[in-house]
């Protein structure tokens, strides 16, 4: 069973649960693309393969709005609506420190490792890094975590959970990244909370919004809004 957020004819978003694949990799686990691919058939009985486009990804132990595209001219749209940032990513991030301001942007340069799949943080370029940055504000507190809410301004590997274990957040069971113990079910608390942009065919304005996992920690901030 899939959840679909949004749908028409040129683009769906589901949501996705912590431990869905966005797309197959070398697990050969199912992911989460096939299962779309099954709906679509299904409901629209369409013979033969479906064509399918994923437009962005989401750390498999992340959760929220996923979007593909339907027809290879909306993926090529959309493509370029990525690529010139002409798209407004809002994420949740739950961690276990007070961040050192209630609101801030981050700017750093990300190199990835390919051997251990894991971001490394600098101040100053290196050799290999990209440029990267996010800004983040204090939605919310209880009595052990703080709620951030999350723009992205650009889409690097393992950004946000890098760039906030920078500062001293790291997200609540990501092990990866410097939180000290992980969630039971494997998951770490991110949440692709919303995706805005323009329509690539109808040029109306889209919001798609997942909403908040059913897990203990996120009730916390059922009330908060965000």
């Amino acid at each position: 069973m899939i959840d679909i957020l949004f749908e028409d004819n040129h683009l769906i978003a589901v949501l996705k649960k912590p431990s869905d694949l966005s797309q197959g990799d070398r697990t050969g686990d199912e992911a989460i693309d096939s299962a779309v691919k099954t709906y679509i058939a299904s409901k629209y009985n369409k013979p033969g393969a479906v064509f399918l486009g994923l437009i962005h990804r989401l750390d498999r132990p992340a959760g929220g709005v996923l979007l593909f595209a339907r027809t290879s001219k909306a993926l090529d749209r959309m493509n370029e609506i990525f690529r010139t940032r002409d798209v407004k990513k809002t994420y949740l991030a739950i961690v276990g420190e007070r961040p050192p301001k209630d609101e801030d942007t981050l700017t750093h340069y990300l190199k990835k490792n390919e051997k251990q799949n894991k971001t490394y943080v600098y101040d100053n370029e290196v050799k290999g890094s990209k440029k990267a940055s996010l800004s983040y504000r204090l939605a919310g507190r209880s009595d052990r975590f703080f709620l951030l809410e999350v723009e992205l301004h650009t889409g690097r590997h393992h950004q946000i959970r890098a760039q906030l274990a920078r500062i001293g957040c790291p997200i609540k069971g990501d092990l990866k990244y410097g939180f000290p113990r992980s969630n039971d079910d494997g998951s770490i608390c991110l949440l692709a909370r919303k995706l805005e942009f323009i329509h690539p065919v109808k040029k109306e304005k889209v919001l798609i919004t997942a909403p908040l996992p059913a897990g203990d920690v996120w009730k916390l901030f059922r009330n908060v809004e965000i």
